[in-house]
């Protein structure tokens, strides 16, 4: 479950990489930058673009490291250009990719605790499905709903991306 949870986590990211050219597109055809998207928001008390899709990003990076022990790499979150942050998603993916089933073995018994948790703790499997799994659909959603708000052409199709399909 968690091996394939965040291989789903990578086709989300590889998703929101992609809506970075339309967004890009769009901007050009409406003459303005496209860097601005990254300050827009729907909601004054909510996240800007940037931070939306930073913090998808650390949630598949850290919920991975959290989970496995493995050592997650770091992100200044001074992205400032569409392209920044395209290398952001990238380098969450490039991270996301060492990964194997294996390294998920034991996970659900493991003790996870952050920081800003004042000492309590969780065990893997309720921080992986009541904290990562929705916090990274979360954010990846108000990403979309922010370019999809600002007019980029976005749909349920480019939120979902190839699905494995085949005839019976």
């Amino acid at each position: 479950m968690y091996f394939e949870t965040f291989n789903q986590f990578k086709q989300q990211l590889r998703q929101l990489d992609s809506w970075f050219e339309k967004a890009e597109a769009y901007a050009k055809e409406k003459s303005f930058s496209p860097d601005l998207y990254l300050g827009f928001r729907l909601a004054p008390d909510q996240f800007g673009f940037a931070r939306q899709v930073q913090i998808a990003c650390d949630t598949a990076k850290l919920g991975a490291s959290r989970l496995t022990g493995k050592e997650a790499p770091s992100h200044a979150d001074t992205e400032k250009t569409l392209a920044e942050l395209s290398e952001r998603v990238k380098s969450t993916l490039a991270y996301l990719d060492t990964f194997t089933a294996q390294d998920f073995a034991g996970t659900a018994e493991r003790v996870i605790t952050q920081p800003r948790w004042e000492g309590k703790v969780m065990s893997g499997a309720d921080f992986f499905l009541q904290h990562v799994v929705p916090n990274f659909f979360f954010h990846v959603s108000a990403a979309y709903s922010i370019l999809r708000h600002n007019g980029v052409p976005v749909g349920k199709r480019d939120y979902l991306g190839p699905l494995n399909q085949h005839l019976p």
